[in-house]
This record gives structure tokens, sequence and C-alpha cells, in this order.
């Protein structure tokens, strides 16, 4: 199946898109990866999920991607003795150490991390922001605070720390589970939530060994301060603006995803845009205008993939919410201004021989007007190097090696194709030639450009252009 768009999409999994037939009717729709939340999949559901993935994927006959995303530290309030309370601004309430049940003076804070690490002046933001404390004084033990907005509190709502970093790693103790789990049943993503310093993903590359690719979520300020140092040490990033939203200035979000899109571009690592993008379709059939350009907007900046959460996993309208937001993007990706702007926001190629290759590549490709961009690619690196550049052609990945191809589902433009490794040249050739007219990317009298590293079968070693005319006996190379 040829998508018609280069951008992907991500659709979450839950409770109304689990059944099989359902996941095949997405893929069709235009979902090109699926995302479990562990917050909601325990591992036998998500063992489920997996497996009709792949009988989907066995049947569309296309590599699918698997995202598993992990819950992360979840900071939450104790319980009230009498249910919620009502506050007012202005007044004080206590956060402490004390497991006894709360009341409209005082409440358990479950988190010693917390108690300790908040200075007077820090900021706490009580479910999604609705409640806004300020302390004003701290022991370790407890932190006096005045409410500053908001007028409701009640058990067990969610604490976010805009202005504290915590001393704590992004895996719990579920966290290291789940990754194991999801590591034994082969996904080929692990996103690894509230992010807050490049130290976080260290653990978990150790976990991973190789065995999949590694997602950081962007959806706390610290992580934003830090976005460079993260970038060297993560595969692909998330601008997560749920959580951006609560713990920075909503209007300070658009921007923030300008600049992560932009600086992950510039790295060649894939970055995902995510949350609210649909929701009104969570129970409505058609989107709000506002939403639609929302999802364009993402699509304008070069973003690789946008993503759909509780409006694919549990609205009413899942398979319509995935083809809305196919329809959107190959609309803008039409558009006669997509093409300035993506140009406008593409980066000098590092001084490498693989990204000067693939920098000639779109070069040559857009010049001579061909059919295809053919990379061979083993570990994917090559195929991440030719969606950098966004050419206007179509990126056929070529790989042996199916995880591979899987992962590359999630980068812009790459259509992949699961492929023995070339014997030598001609072969190579001959290959890239047949694949892209099996694929529908050429015809006879068309050409590609193929990208290579020799020796055949180097990883990272990309080092080889070559024009290839399809059909002819003989090709011309660069």
């Amino acid at each position: 199946m040829k998508r018609s768009r280069k951008v992907k999409i991500l659709a979450t999994i839950g409770p109304a898109s689990s059944e099989q037939a359902t996941l095949k009717k997405l893929f069709e729709a235009g979902a090109d990866v699926f995302r479990i939340n562990m917050s909601h999949a325990d591992h036998d559901l998500m063992r489920t999920l997996i497996t009709r993935i792949r009988a989907v994927e066995a049947e569309v006959g296309r590599p699918i991607g698997i995202l598993a995303d992990l819950q992360g530290p979840k900071l939450r309030l104790g319980r009230f003795a009498d249910g919620a309370q009502t506050l007012s601004p202005g007044q004080t309430i206590t956060l402490d150490d004390n497991t006894a049940p709360g009341d409209a003076t005082r409440i358990h804070l479950p988190h010693p991390e917390i108690l300790k690490s908040v200075e007077a002046g820090h900021r706490l933001l009580i479910d999604d922001g609705k409640l806004e404390l300020k302390a004003v004084k701290t022991d370790g033990n407890s932190i006096e605070c005045v409410v500053v907005a908001g007028s409701s509190i009640s058990d067990r709502k969610g604490v976010s720390l805009p202005d504290t970093d915590l001393p704590v790693g992004a895996l719990t103790d579920k966290d290291r589970a789940d990754l194991d789990a999801a590591l034994e049943a082969g996904v080929d993503w692990i996103a690894l939530s509230f992010v807050q310093r490049p130290e976080d993903l260290i653990e978990a590359r150790k976990i991973v060994n190789g065995r999949a690719l590694l997602l950081s979520k962007i959806e706390k300020p610290q992580a934003v301060e830090r976005l460079a140092e993260i970038m060297e040490l993560t595969d692909a990033l998330m601008v997560a603006r749920g959580d951006l939203g609560v713990e920075m200035p909503a209007e300070a979000v658009p921007g923030i995803q300008k600049q992560i899109t932009r600086a992950a571009r510039k790295a060649g690592k894939p970055v995902v845009v995510a949350t609210q993008m649909l929701e009104s379709m969570i129970s409505a059939p058609v989107p709000t205008r506002a939403e639609v350009s929302d999802v364009a907007t993402a699509v304008f900046e070069g973003a690789d993939a946008i993503m759909l959460s509780a409006e694919s996993a549990a609205g009413a309208y899942p398979v319509e919410a995935v083809a809305t937001m196919n329809r959107i993007a190959a609309r803008v990706e039409k558009d006669p201004t997509y093409p300035a702007i993506i140009n406008a926001q593409r980066s000098a190629p590092e001084p490498t021989g693989p990204d000067a290759i693939s920098y000639a590549a779109r070069e040559i490709a857009e010049t001579l007007e061909l059919s295809a961009i053919v990379t061979y690619t083993a570990s994917g690196a090559t195929g991440l190097r030719a969606a950098r550049e966004r050419p206007k052609v179509p990126i056929i990945a070529l790989t042996p090696i199916l995880a591979t191809a899987r992962r590359l589902s999630l980068a812009w433009g790459t259509h992949c194709v699961v492929s023995q490794d070339a014997t030598d040249l001609d072969d190579m050739v001959r290959r890239a030639c047949r694949i892209a007219v099996e694929e529908n990317f050429a015809g006879d009298g068309g050409r590609i450009i193929i990208t290579a590293g020799v020796p055949l079968g180097t990883s990272g070693a990309t080092n080889m252009l070559r024009i290839a005319d399809i059909g002819a006996e003989e090709t011309s190379h660069s």
C-alpha cells in the first residue's frame, strides 16, 4: 500500500480500537504506527495488542511500527477525610508527610522527593493546573502554600512542578517492568515520559541495548531548557503539548513546538507532534476548524509524525479520526505553499559523507525530476538522513531487516520495503529498479537515484550515488 503523503500518523490503541478488524481499518485509513499507552495497558493486554498488530501487518504486507509509551512518575496527592474541599485564593494549605486523611488546611503528599526539593516561591499545579499553589515555607517534611488560583481540591489529583527539578529518574519500578515486557514482546519504539535531563535516558538505553529505539517526550520546562543535550542521547522526540501546556504558559507552547520540530529536523531525528490534535472527534464525527488548522500547522512545520490519543483510543469515531487526519495531511502537502515552507526550514548538511550524499541525492532527484530516491539501509540511519532532507520525490528505504523497516515507519516520507541485501552493484541497481516499479513509484522510462554504502552491507557507511534508468540495460552513475 502506497501512502499519498509524507508525514506519518501515529494512532493510540484503546478500548475503541483494540480489535484486530478495527486495527486493520485504522491502518487502511492512514495509521502508520500504533501507540500502546502503558498507563492503561497491563502486560497481557499489551501482548494481545502486539499479536493483533502483527497479524494486520502480515495481512496488508506492509511494516507497521509499534510504540510502547511508558507511564513515567505519576505524582499525586493523598486522600481527604470528607471528600473534595473548597479553597479560596489567598488562603494557606500545607502539604506534608503525615499519612492522615487531609482537610481544607492540610493534605498528605506521598512523595518525599517533592517535599525535599520544592523551595519557597516554587509553583505547584494541581489537577492539570486547575488549582495553583505557591510555596511560601518548606522544611523538608512539609510545604506551606498559598492558594493563587482555583477553588477545589480532591483525592489523588495529579501534581505538576514547573519550577522544581526533582532528583528522580524518568523510570519508575512499574516502567522498568513494562519496559522489559515490551522489549520481550518486540516493540519498535519506547517512549519515555517526563524526561527532565539527558541522564534520564541513560538507564533506559542500557536496558534497551539496541532492541528498540528511544523517543523522549518533551513535556517539562526542564527538558526544553536542556533540549540540545537530550537530543544527543535520544533517537526521536515528541512534543507532548498536553503536559507542556500545564507546566508552561499555554501561549508559549506553539513557539516551543516550532523550536523542537526544527531542532529535531536539523539533527535528523524523528519528531512527533501530539495531544488534542482532533480532540472534538472523541465525541463528534467531524473536527473543529481550529483543529484542522492545528494539524495543518504541524504538517507545514515538517513534523515526521502527528499523533492521535483519545480520539483513536477511546473516542466514538476512531477510524474517522485517522481518516480525517490523513486527508488534512495529504491536502497540506499538495498546497502550493508547502514546498517553499519546507525548503525554508532546511538546515545545511552536516560535514559527513552520509549527510553529503543525502543532500546531493535530493538535489539531483529534484533537478532531474527523478521518480524516487532509493536508499539501502541496514540500521535505518541512511533512511533518516534521506528523510532529513525532506525531498519532493518519494524515499524508498530498502532494508534486509524487518525491525529497521518497522522503526522507519515513524520517519517522514520513508516507504520501507524489506528486501535481501544486493550481492553486487549490478544486483543493487536491478533490485532498486524492480522494487520502484513493483511499489508503483516508477514505470518504464523513469529514472531513480540510489544511495548505498560500499562495500555493500556496511552499516552507516553511505558513500555512493547512482542514477538508474528503469528498464534500461545500461545505467549512468554519479
